[in-house]
């Protein structure tokens, strides 16, 4: 099989990410699970699929780093690709990535969320395991600030996943690499871009957190992501990517800035057919900012917990609230909205329908024997004349 061949597949089986690695048959993710499906794949054709991907200039870079971060499109179907090395020679990780442009509404998040992107500054971390969203959920609040607000937004991403159509707000989406050295730099480079908005893919090294919290300090909303399990492990990572010596000066930053953070995992409803996050949502009440402050984290979890009217949610009342949900939007759905719709006429009445010349239609029939007692009449007879003949004539 192709290349295209088998992201065709994980397409049509539903599938959110697609592995080829050197002797083993392609593997899919499908609703969390793995799936191998197919003959082994060889070496020859992963290296070949690889190089296909990349190009010989991307190719002659993988040589030498031994890894490659990309975003094309295959078979239609937007994709994330990491290239690697692994004991078995080179191998392809490819996320399948909507197509749509994603909305809170559209990922069947709670309305609420939609409420992050009014703040004119601060610092927004959405948080949660490998594949959990965070990505798709990020593109979502951009686009509600996109859909409602005439501002400037700047991303930062490597690679770029999701392609953002500006509508109300101008959007410019650098990728790192290609569009910018580094986060850093590229942040650097953004504070001279009269941006409102700035999005950084992830936080991974310290020097990307502090221009980052510097950022959110100076008068600009700044979304990121975090891997981790829990709001409260999302700001200690944070904290913690600092010296110790700092770290309190990172404390008090953080409470200045922070406006918001969500965590997320996928959960699979059977009900509707499709995983749906899951949410903690932890708010930058006043009480979350004053434990954040004085670096007391392990206490922000009972601080979600009486949180409600803030708008916090634990993950065991997000679920509840899942559960008393009635409507949903599923992905089939999304894409018929995304289609133009054609206007159905509705059928005119009989009376409106405009005047037609008959079309005779002249059939030929088997001559018929006579019957006793039985009168055969041709088509051009009239039954009323005939029998008001024979009436006259009795």
């Amino acid at each position: 099989m192709t290349i295209d061949e088998l992201v065709a597949r994980a397409r049509d089986c539903g599938a959110s990410d697609l592995h080829i690695e050197p002797g083993l048959s392609a593997t899919f993710r499908v609703r969390g699970e793995l799936r191998h499906e197919g003959d082994p794949v060889s070496a020859a054709t992963v290296n070949a699929f690889a190089r296909e991907l990349l190009g010989e200039d991307g190719w002659a870079d993988f040589v030498e780093r031994q890894s490659a971060d990309l975003s094309l499109r295959v078979a239609g179907v937007r994709c994330r690709v990491n290239v690697l090395r692994s004991s078995r020679g080179v191998g392809l990780a490819i996320r399948l990535l909507v197509t749509t442009q994603a909305t809170v509404q559209s990922l069947n998040l709670h309305p609420d969320l939609a409420k992050l992107g009014r703040a004119r500054h601060g610092l927004i971390l959405v948080s949660g395991p490998t594949g959990s969203g965070k990505s798709t959920t990020l593109s979502a609040l951009l686009q509600e600030i996109n859909l409602t607000e005439a501002r400037h937004i700047v991303t930062l991403e490597n690679p770029i996943e999701y392609l953002l159509t500006p509508r109300q707000s101008l959007i410019r989406q650098r990728e790192v690499g290609r569009d910018t050295p580094s986060f850093e730099q590229g942040l650097l480079d953004a504070l001279r871009q009269d941006p409102d908005v700035l999005m950084v893919g992830e936080l991974r090294e310290p020097g990307t957190m502090r221009l980052t919290l510097n950022a959110a300090e100076t008068g600009h909303l700044v979304l990121s992501t975090v891997h981790s399990s829990t709001c409260a492990e999302a700001v200690q990572r944070v904290v913690n990517a600092f010296p110790a010596d700092i770290q309190p000066s990172v404390c008090a930053q953080l409470a200045d800035c922070l406006v918001a953070v969500v965590c997320q995992r996928l959960r699979y409803r059977p009900a509707i057919g499709i995983r749906v996050p899951e949410c903690e949502v932890m708010i930058a009440s006043t009480q979350v900012k004053s434990l954040v402050r004085q670096g007391q984290l392990f206490k922000l979890a009972s601080a979600i917990e009486t949180g409600a009217a803030e708008g916090s949610f634990s993950f065991a009342r997000y679920a509840e609230w899942l559960e008393r949900r009635t409507t949903w939007s599923l992905p089939r759905s999304e894409v018929e909205a995304e289609e133009p719709r054609v206007p159905v006429a509705r059928r005119p009445e009989r009376a409106s329908l405009p005047a037609r010349s008959p079309v005779k239609t002249t059939v030929k029939k088997a001559p018929e024997e006579p019957v006793d007692g039985v009168l055969n009449l041709s088509d051009e007879e009239d039954p009323n004349d005939i029998l008001k003949e024979l009436q006259d004539r009795t």
